[in-house]
């Protein structure tokens, strides 16, 4: 850790002071665990906002997330899209022709179907009069599918709008040289054997060194890994609390997988192959196993592992978002409110991973509550030291002062409430479909535990974040046209 922390304070001369500061102040994940924190008193009032539509989630599905070269290898994206949208066409009855729009997000795009919204929603079989569109912003695409949808809604363009994301990490592009696609294009365009002559004569072997897509920064040529580890020293975390961390995030989400909790998954009849009904990336180990695995980014001395980070996982996942009038007119009895989100964007270099203390009191204040008004927190967790590094920021004054320009910190979530049913370290991130796992697992939540204001953040490549705030599905006892104690969620 000395050499770790060496190398954070050489290159990093803005974290330093984090450092120096929170080496004194380490979080203590298993004391977090076992701490019960007091019920805070709930609001009751409605986020609805004058002369706006409300936009409601109805449902979302999602495929079963796997770890990249198992069962979906021989698929392509749009094959997954596809049967993410016949799922919640299965699962919400909504008739094809009346979805006004589909919008999905992707990271790694496969040439073939570089818009596979438009390919997957024909072959989900919707009419080729619906239009659809393909957004990339990283991990957080389908929050960004999400938000355009309701932005869509929002201004009178649609009423009916599918936003959903996928990732095939099994299959991924692979390109020739730049130098050999420049050779290429030229003998096409070559009229004459001279001229193709020529042209050959320069080819060198290096030229078939082949371009292999890197998840990393373009701008500083950095792995997200790197960061990730950079970040956990310069926060103090530990590589036990860490592991502490990614172990809950396993346990919990098996436990959630055992309850039946995850019900936003579809099963999928894989062609030539069985039937999937559920992610195969929960895998509880220990402590002791975990500590055995070395350092996969910053060797020797790094503390992020492959059993603290998020995994390669294949997936896709969409959510129905329809105006309020338009699903009650439909007959739903929707599952959320989608109130409020934030976008922000930060340093690549220094603060990567720390958008969701950014953008946490952004979202917060623009919706007029508090993190104790918030019943369920959905944070995407790339990495458990990403995750605990913002737990640190959010509950630092200092860092609010000196970093934020804020008075005063906005507090971090208490773990009781934070992804109870698991999260990317344990259900699997297919970079483009995190989003609608997020939203969804947040709606659910609130459901099922009678909560009202929910909050989703995700991290992203870039610097970026997306933060949502969610009132939920509405209470057992609520009767939705009654319009009161309605579940409410922030992106």
């Amino acid at each position: 850790m000395t050499s770790l922390l060496t190398y954070t304070l050489k290159y990093l001369p803005s974290t330093s002071q984090w450092a120096l500061r929170f080496s004194v102040r380490p979080l203590s994940c298993s004391s977090q665990l076992r701490a019960a924190a007091a019920v805070q008193a709930k609001s009751k009032q409605t986020l609805a906002k004058p002369n706006m539509r409300n936009i409601v989630v109805v449902d979302g599905v999602r495929t079963p997330f796997l770890l990249s070269g198992t069962s979906y290898k021989d698929l392509m994206p749009h094959d997954l899209a596809r049967a993410a949208l016949s799922g919640l066409l299965h699962r919400t009855s909504v008739p094809k022709d009346v979805v006004d729009y589909i919008i999905f997000g992707t990271v790694i795009q496969e040439v073939k179907t570089s818009n596979v919204a438009r390919e997957a929603a024909l072959g989900a079989g919707f009419s080729d009069r619906t239009p659809a569109h393909t957004v990339t912003m990283a991990c957080i695409s389908s929050n960004q599918a999400m938000t355009t949808a309701v932005g869509l809604i929002a201004s009178g363009q649609c009423d009916v709008v599918v936003a959903g994301g996928v990732e095939l990490m099994s299959d991924v592009p692979i390109r020739h040289s730049r130098k050999m696609r420049k050779m290429m294009l030229d003998l096409s365009k070559a009229k004459t054997l001279g001229q193709r002559l020529s042209l050959i004569s320069k080819f060198r072997l290096n030229f078939l060194s082949p371009e292999l897509p890197a998840v990393a920064e373009f701008s500083t040529n950095e792995t997200m890994g790197h960061s990730a580890d950079r970040l956990a020293a310069a926060f103090a975390i530990s590589r036990l609390e860490q592991d502490e961390y990614a172990l809950r995030s396993h346990s919990l989400a098996k436990k959630a997988q055992g309850e039946g909790l995850l019900s936003d998954v579809v099963p999928f009849k894989v062609p030539g192959k069985d039937t999937v009904t559920q992610d195969n990336g929960i895998r509880p180990s220990s402590l002791e196993q975990m500590a055995k695995l070395k350092p996969a980014f910053i060797k020797p001395y790094g503390t992020v592992t492959a059993a603290n980070s998020s995994f390669l996982t294949d997936g896709a996942s969409a959510v129905l978002i329809l105006a309020e009038e338009k699903a009650l007119a439909m007959g739903y009895k929707p599952k959320a409110y989608l109130r409020d989100f934030v976008y922000v964007s930060q340093d690549p270099k220094d603060q990567l991973l720390l958008g969701p203390t950014y953008a946490t009191p952004k979202v917060l204040e623009k919706a007029g509550l508090t993190m104790n008004d918030i019943d369920a927190f959905e944070f995407h967790e790339a990495f458990s030291g990403q995750i605990l590094a913002n737990l640190k920021a959010m509950d630092s004054d200092w860092f609010a002062q000196n970093y934020m320009g804020r008075k005063a910190k906005v507090g971090s979530p208490p773990l009781e409430k934070f992804n109870i049913w698991g999260g990317s370290l344990s259900l699997g991130h297919p970079f483009g479909a995190t989003g609608c796992r997020l939203v969804m697992a947040t709606a659910n939540r609130l459901q099922k535990e009678g909560g009202q204001y929910g909050l989703v953040a995700a991290c992203a490549a870039g610097g970026q974040v997306c933060h949502r705030s969610f009132i939920g599905a509405s209470r057992k006892s609520f009767s939705w046209k009654q319009n009161k104690f309605i579940q409410e969620c922030l992106i």
